[in-house]
């Protein structure tokens, strides 16, 4: 994190950041955020509704990681090309209790991230009223 944002926890939803500073200990925000959907239906491409829940949440595991990989490999490079760390000091590294509470705060939240179509799914069961048919809003697009 860079100097400007060192409070920043979160910044992948779309309320914008969270910070430490403006995290609310009673509520988990990234959980609320989960019914966050587009307008329209979910296309499905299998015919079983379980295997495709089962398939975006393993793509969103997946593309959460091969972000991380690719963040945590730079940092490590240069980190370790400036001297600044070794790869011992990586591996030995054991968090104190305040990050390792901030590392239990994200695991909640990415986990409330990777199930978010299963929580869209009971919004939709839930409140009926609020899903809006493709075709309808195909149809009011074409009217524009």
């Amino acid at each position: 994190m860079d100097t400007e944002n060192k409070n920043e926890l979160s910044s992948s939803h779309s309320a914008g950041p969270i910070t430490s500073d403006s995290f609310d200990d009673n509520v988990i925000n990234d959980i609320l955020m989960t019914v966050d959907k587009s307008k329209g239906g979910r296309p499905y491409f299998f015919y079983d509704p379980a295997v495709e829940r089962v398939l975006n949440i393993t793509l969103a595991v997946a593309t959460e990681l091969a972000v991380v990989r690719e963040r945590l490999d730079t940092m490590e490079r240069i980190l370790i090309n400036k001297g600044l760390v070794t790869l011992a000091e990586i591996e030995d590294f054991q968090p104190n209790e305040e990050q390792a509470e901030q590392r239990q705060l994200w695991h909640v939240r990415y986990a409330a991230r990777i199930m978010r179509i299963v929580q869209q799914e009971i919004e939709a069961v839930n409140h009926p009223e609020n899903n809006v048919d493709m075709q309808q809003i195909a149809d009011e697009i074409n009217e524009m």
